[in-house]
Parts: C-alpha cells; structure tokens; sequence
C-alpha cells in the first residue's frame, strides 16, 4: 500500500485585489506553486502550515488570517522522486488566507530559497503549464474547489 507524507499548502490571497501568491521553484525553473511543505512529526496541520509560509516565503503568521481549508488532496511522486524519499507522494491539505500586510513583505532574501521569484496574479492567470505534471489534478481540484475555475483540459467529474 502506497504511503503518503502529510503535507500543507497555502494560498495567500491579498483580500482587496484577490490577487494571490505564487512562487517560482529555484531547483525548477519555470515552475510555479503555492508554498507548500511536509508537516513534521508531532506537528499540527496549523504549526506546519505557519512554520512553511514563513520559511518559503518570510511572511509572518500574524500577517495573514486563515479563512478556508480543504483536505483529501494526493498525488504521486514520479520514478525518481520515490527514490529520494520514503513515500509514495504527498497528502495536502490547503488552506486559502486573507494576506494583511504589504505586497513588499514577502522577502526570499530570509527564506529556504526554495523559490527563486514571486508574483501576484488572478487566479484566472494561473497556467496549467506552469505545474508539474504529476501535481496537475491536485491544482485542478484546488482552482475548481477554492475559486471556482475548471481549466480547459480539465475533464468533468
């Protein structure tokens, strides 16, 4: 039976402009995603998802608030990421948050250096293209689920 790592992935969304925050991976140019990450052992989903944001992307808790979350999100490592961890994927949950503070606060100069760029864009913006391939239907779901968008190659369910 495939096991899955407990993941957390946030949507910080600017609560006037609707604007949300997408980050370009370092280690993968040309893709974007949400700050995500693994919730470590004995961690809450909120400690995990508070710990993530402010690594990935230096914004502090207190700068946003949470207003949605939705769970049951999974898909598969392929091939070669198996290899490099213990699990057969990722189980998300995501969390939509209103971000309170300035657009300029988001500072990679204090993060991991996951991400190598970010932008603010309308979730209509979003390109499929820009995701992985294997995180394709989780991103699907999650435009569908939080902003109502099916994208075109997207299948009915």
């Amino acid at each position: 039976m495939a096991s899955y790592r407990p993941n957390v992935a946030a949507i910080l969304r600017h609560p006037t402009s609707r604007d949300v925050l997408i980050a370009e991976r370092s280690d993968f140019p040309g893709f974007w995603q949400f700050p995500q990450g693994g919730v470590d052992k004995g961690e809450d989903l909120i400690a995990a998802l508070r710990r993530e944001v402010r690594e990935e992307t230096g914004i502090p808790p207190e700068s946003y608030s949470l207003v949605a979350c939705r769970t049951n999100y999974r898909y598969k490592f392929p091939g070669k990421l198996k290899k490099k961890w213990k699990w057969q994927g990722q189980e998300q949950t995501w969390f939509l948050c209103d971000f309170h503070g300035e657009k300029e606060e988001v500072t990679l100069e204090e993060a991991d250096h996951e991400f190598r760029d970010v932008r603010w864009i309308e979730p209509a913006d979003f390109e499929p293209g820009w995701v992985p391939s294997f995180k394709r239907d989780v991103y699907a779901r999650v435009f569908r689920d939080f902003f109502a968008i099916r994208w075109k190659d997207e299948p009915e369910r």
